[in-house]
C-alpha cells in the first residue's frame, strides 16, 4: 500500500451509529394506481417521519423515491422513534381506504460507518436496508446487536426470526421482529408512546370529555370533611340549633294592644 492510500484510509471519518431504513411496501403498485395520491400521501407521511426522527434526536441522512434513511447516537432512541412512526402512520392510514393505505417497513441495525459529509456507507448501513426488507408492512425488524441493547430497556416484547442470510452480507445476520402488539411485563424501562399528529387530536378531543366518578356516601361525606360517624352529632347540633331560634321568636313576641274605644261603662 502507498503512502498516499495510507494517507487516505487513516482520513476517513468513522463511526458508530444506530441506522434506521425505511421504505413502503407495494410502493408501485399505489403509484401504478394514483402516482398524484400517491406522492401527496408520501410526502405527509414523510414530514411526519422527519419531524418524529428530529424529536428523538436523530437525522434524516437521505430519502430518495420511497426511501428514508437516519441516524442516531442511540440505538433506544431508534427503536423508539420507529414505534412511534409506526404508530402514527397506522392512525392516519385509518382514514384512508384499504387500497390506498400506505405502510412501511423499518429495518434498524447499529453498526460501523463511513461518515463522507452529510452521507453515511458501509455494512452497517446495507444491514439496515436487507432488514427493512424482512419486515411486514407496518412492521420492525431489528439486528442482534441492537437486541442486545434494548431488550431489557423498552417495553416490547420480541420474536426471534433466527439468523437471516441477506444480500451482499458476508455472514448470516441475527435478526428479530418487534412486536409492539404485546408488551412486555419485565421491561426495566417502559416505553411511552407520546401522541402526535393525528394521535394527538384524538387524545385532545378525549381530554375535553370529562370522566364522571361516582362516589361511595362515605366517600362523599369525606369530601365535604364529614365522614358517617359525624352524622348523628351533626344532627343533635342542628336540633338544638333549631330550638333556639324557636325560643328566640317567642321571647320577642308581644301581643298588640287592644282598644278600648266605643266601651261602655268607661
Amino acid at each position: 500500500m502507498s503512502n498516499e492510500e495510507r494517507a487516505s484510509h487513516t482520513s476517513i471519518e468513522r463511526k458508530l451509529a444506530a441506522i434506521l431504513s425505511a421504505d413502503v411496501k407495494g410502493y408501485s403498485r399505489l403509484m401504478g394506481a394514483d402516482e398524484v395520491a400517491t406522492i401527496r400521501t408520501l410526502t405527509a407521511y414523510r414530514a411526519v417521519m422527519a419531524t418524529l426522527i428530529q424529536h428523538h434526536r436523530g437525522r434524516v441522512v437521505d430519502s430518495p423515491g420511497d426511501n428514508l434513511l437516519a441516524e442516531f447516537a442511540s440505538v433506544v432512541d431508534a427503536v423508539q422513534c420507529a414505534a412511534e412512526i409506526q404508530q402514527e402512520l397506522k392512525i392516519r392510514n385509518a382514514d384512508l381506504p384499504p387500497d390506498r393505505r400506505m405502510e412501511f417497513r423499518i429495518g434498524i441495525n447499529l453498526g460501523d460507518v463511513i461518515v463522507e459529509g452529510e452521507r453515511i456507507y458501509g455494512d452497517g448501513v446495507n444491514i439496515a436496508a436487507r432488514l427493512e426488507s424482512l419486515a411486514e408492512a407496518g412492521g420492525i425488524c431489528i439486528s442482534g446487536m441492537v437486541y442486545d441493547q434494548v431488550e431489557t430497556k423498552l417495553a416490547f416484547n420480541y420474536e426471534s426470526l433466527g439468523e437471516q442470510a441477506v444480500k451482499n452480507i458476508a455472514k448470516p445476520v441475527r435478526v428479530y421482529r418487534v412486536r409492539m402488539d404485546e408488551m412486555a411485563t419485565s421491561a426495566g424501562e417502559a416505553l411511552v408512546l407520546r401522541p402526535f399528529g393525528a394521535a394527538q387530536d384524538r387524545q385532545a378531543q378525549h381530554e375535553r370529555i370529562p370522566t364522571p366518578v361516582a362516589l361511595s356516601p362515605s366517600r362523599a361525606y369525606s369530601v365535604e370533611g364529614r365522614t358517617p360517624e359525624h352524622r348523628p352529632r351533626e344532627a343533635q347540633r342542628a336540633a338544638c340549633r333549631s330550638a333556639a331560634a324557636r325560643r328566640a321568636v317567642a321571647s320577642r313576641w308581644r301581643p298588640p294592644a287592644r282598644s278600648l274605644r266605643g266601651r261602655s261603662g268607661l
